[in-house]
Parts: structure tokens; sequence; C-alpha cells
């Protein structure tokens, strides 16, 4: 790398000969981390493999982040990030509640017939990071609180009696969702668990 500092980073040029912008260096640390972590498993990647992946030095490595914990943070934070924005789009976009549902149900089914695609990235880290204590797990862990509270909120927006009961079956559907797209044939997720959610608010709003 020679002297290359963290800033120094660019994507090359454009085409039209202009230089593209600049990644910032911890951004594409954690973009190469995305692709390693997802694909290989959290406790599987080291450090060292990221860094030869990204193509720096481990001083610039371990300045961004001082351990792997953090890089790791960082990477499911980012896809938090990404599902809080898409369900954001999703409720701006969508006629009503009901609708939102659907919007929710086809993007998993559509994230699950992605090429690679290995299931839902936060199962993923509590499965391998098992103490409620660890940062990564406190990460999936209130990610996975958020999603069931946009759940309960939506099914509240459509005056759905306990909903935090029902929001809990939904999420416990979405889970299945994703499992069932890696496992076996994830063409059939979004319909199977659209009509099953509808199934569930169905039961639970004439109960």
């Amino acid at each position: 790398m020679g002297n290359t500092t963290d800033e120094d980073a660019t994507a090359g040029r454009t085409p039209a000969g202009r230089p593209a912008p600049k990644v910032p260096m911890r951004q594409r640390i954690v973009e190469a981390a995305t692709e390693l972590f997802y694909a290989q498993g959290l406790r599987a990647v080291s450090a060292e493999k990221i860094i030869a992946q990204v193509g720096i030095t481990k001083v610039t490595f371990y300045r961004h982040f001082p351990t792997k914990d953090n890089l790791i943070v960082a990477y499911l934070e980012r896809r938090a990030k990404r599902e809080r924005d898409a369900i954001a789009h999703a409720r701006q976009s969508a006629d009503d509640a009901p609708d939102v549902f659907r919007i929710i149900a086809e993007a998993i089914g559509a994230e699950s017939c992605r090429p690679g695609f290995r299931g839902c990235p936060f199962i993923n880290a509590a499965a391998e990071y098992a103490d409620p204590e660890h940062p990564v797990r406190r990460v999936a862990d209130a990610h996975r609180r958020w999603f069931k509270q946009t759940i309960q909120d939506l099914l509240d927006e459509i005056s759905i009696p306990d909903s935090a009961r029902v929001a809990d079956q939904l999420v416990m559907l979405r889970d299945g969702a994703m499992v069932s797209g890696y496992l076996s044939e994830p063409s059939t997720v979004a319909d199977a668990l659209y009509n099953a959610g509808r199934a569930v608010i169905a039961f639970h709003s004439v109960s």
C-alpha cells in the first residue's frame, strides 16, 4: 500500500474519465466484511481474511476497528439500517397497513431468491453468539425488538386485538420464511408468508 492513507481509497475513474468519488476506508472495510460474513459466517471469517480482501495493512484495519467484534457490530448495524429504511419506504408508499404486510412479504420472497441467500443475518448472528450480553447478540436482539414493534404498530393501525401477541406470531412466521427460503424452495416464500400472515390476522380480528 506504500504511503496510502485511510482517506486515499478511491474507486478509480468514472466512464467520463473523471476521478470517482473517494470511498471512506471504514466503509470499504464494512462492505468487504458484509460479503464475507454473510457468505461464510461470523466466526469463520478472520480479521486477516478481511484485511487481505480490502488490501490494507493491519494498522489501518485496527485503527478503524480495534476488534473483529467491533466490525461485526458495524456489519449488523448496516444490515439493520437497510431493513429499517426499506420498511420506512414501504410505509410511505403503501396504501394501508395490509399493503405494508404484502410489501414486506414480497421483499422477503425476493431476498430469498437472490443467489447466495443464507437466511436472516440476525438469526445467524444469534446462533453464533449465544451470550445475550455479548455486543453482537445485543445488536441482533435490538433489531428483533424493533421489527416486532414495527409489526405491532401496523397491527394497531388496523385495530387487531392483543397486537403484541399477534406480532410475536407474525415474527415467528417471518423467521420460518427466512429459514424456508434458505433450505427449501425460495420462490414459494412470498405467497406462503403473506397468506399465513393474513390467516393469523383474520383469526385474531374475529376472536
